[in-house]
């Protein structure tokens, strides 16, 4: 027998735009339910996207760091040759999801949230039924707040499945692979590839672009470059996948060659795509924006009382967009005054090094001359030194305004740079000038007092350089 419930506010999806949804919705006193379609409490993002990537990230980097002190030594430090038991350190990484899991589902059940756990089919725009392990539960909501997320684009020649594999599967490997090819040169792919490099696989990267990361500009994406290279990373840079059988990768090169890799796993990575299939969307009515769901500045879509978050209402599909999304819909339903308008949304590539980019790139004023743009390089940063992060090519970058000196874009590149990234959008968030940050005492000895100096560069009185 079908079991039929009615509440103020239905969630579709447990990701970082749901489930905060969810919690906000609780506090605000809204009768909620949240639907957990089958990736867990957390979604992509804590359990096979942002946190299990950086742990698996941040293990590499411990590895990396024994294995130079076994080959010569590192520091005046000396160690033994490392080995490493992937299965067990995936066991930790899982360890680390399951405790955040069990704090949402906690956060969740103190706001008084009924999470449902099955997967959820709409007949209109505002009523679905889900399907459970104890049978059918049919759902009507005065609101509906749709968080369905992404999925990895998989490639028709080369499907999912035994050696070819997703960053899903990349991130619960038992064993490091021999060889690894990975198919797109992305922040997904070179942030894993980086990873197994640092753990001892052969890598190479097949990217269709003339360089790697091609939505980030040259000087940003330089010293990522130069550390593949100095890794021993293969680049196929302007080159095209095709099939994979028995053990090898077909690559068409940017010279036309037709050559073969041998591979004993193909990390397809080459881009996401919004999760509206299987679900009922067509019933909902709802207007489309090319493959995303169109909304407005209140995450409102076409149809009344029916909102849409995260990764489906486009680009960019990023963890802390959803979050913030979130929030402000649950606060519109309870009659607040609210809208999504951000002056940025920062991203960050946990590359090596790593990547940061607020605001306006210099791509995005190419040729004006009513824009000061000044960078200041990481060697010259005593903190960058000490912790061996001073010698990779690393900097940040200030853009603003001639006339009033208006901060519009920062950008960082340089080992440890993402812990800069909230200061970078805080700033740009706040209409920050260039003066505000220039007569904000930094603390000594910290990579951001690369941000200050930059700012001071582009006043015409920086200190150290």
């Amino acid at each position: 027998m079908t079991e039929h419930l009615k509440t103020k506010v239905l969630i579709i999806g447990a990701g970082t735009g749901g489930y905060v949804a969810g919690i906000r919705c609780g506090q605000l006193g809204l009768d909620t339910i949240l639907v957990d379609g089958g990736d867990g409490l957390g979604g992509t993002c804590l359990n096979v996207g942002c946190i299990p990537s950086k742990a698996i990230i941040h293990a590499a980097n411990k590895f990396e760091t024994v294995a130079k002190a076994a080959d010569g030594g590192t520091l005046g430090i000396t160690a033994a040759k490392p080995a490493i038991d992937l299965k067990a350190t995936v066991g930790w990484k899982d360890g680390v999801v399951k405790k955040l899991n069990q704090g949402v589902a906690g956060l969740l059940k103190k706001a008084k949230v009924k999470v449902i756990k099955g997967w959820a089919t709409f007949s209109d725009a505002k009523t679905c039924t889900v399907r459970t392990d104890d049978g059918e539960i049919t759902i009507s909501a005065e609101h509906v707040i749709l968080a369905t997320g992404s999925e990895p684009v998989e490639l028709p020649f080369l499907k999912f499945g035994g050696d070819v594999i997703s960053s899903t599967e990349a991130l619960s490997l038992d064993k490091v692979p021999g060889r690894l090819v990975v198919v797109g040169g992305g922040y997904i792919g070179l942030e894993l590839g980086i990873a197994f490099r640092k753990l001892g696989a052969e890598v190479t990267v097949v990217e269709m672009a003339e360089r790697i990361l091609p939505l980030y500009d040259k000087a940003l994406t330089d010293p990522v470059t130069k550390w593949l290279e100095k890794h021993g990373v293969k680049l196929l840079l302007g080159a095209k996948a095709g099939s994979f059988e028995k053990g090898q990768l077909n690559v068409t090169t940017k010279d036309g060659e037709a050559v073969k890799l041998d591979a004993d796993k193909v990390l397809v990575t080459v881009g996401r795509r919004p999760r509206t299939q299987g679900w009922g969307l067509e019933n909902m009515g709802v207007a489309m924006a090319g493959p995303f769901v169109k909304t407005d500045n209140r995450c409102a879509t076409s149809m009344k009382n029916v909102w849409a978050i995260g990764d489906l209402t486009g680009e960019p599909m990023l963890a802390h967009k959803g979050s913030a999304q979130g929030e402000v819909v649950a606060e519109i339903i309870a009659g607040h005054d609210a809208v999504f308008d951000p002056v940025t949304i920062a991203a960050v590539c946990f590359t090596e090094p790593e990547i940061v980019s607020a605001g306006l790139g210099p791509l995005d004023v190419e040729g004006r001359d009513d824009m000061i743009t000044a960078s200041f390089p990481l060697m010259a940063i005593g903190r960058a030194l000490a912790i061996e992060a001073g010698d990779d090519g690393g900097f940040v970058r200030v853009i603003a305004r001639r006339d009033d000196h208006r901060l519009l874009g920062i950008q960082a590149v340089g080992q440890h740079v993402s812990e800069l990234s909230n200061s970078f959008a805080q700033m740009l968030e706040m209409g920050a000038l260039l003066e505000d940050v220039a007569g904000t005492i930094h603390v000594h000895p910290t990579l951001g007092e690369a941000f200050h100096e930059a700012t001071l560069r582009a006043l015409g009185h920086a200190i150290h350089i």
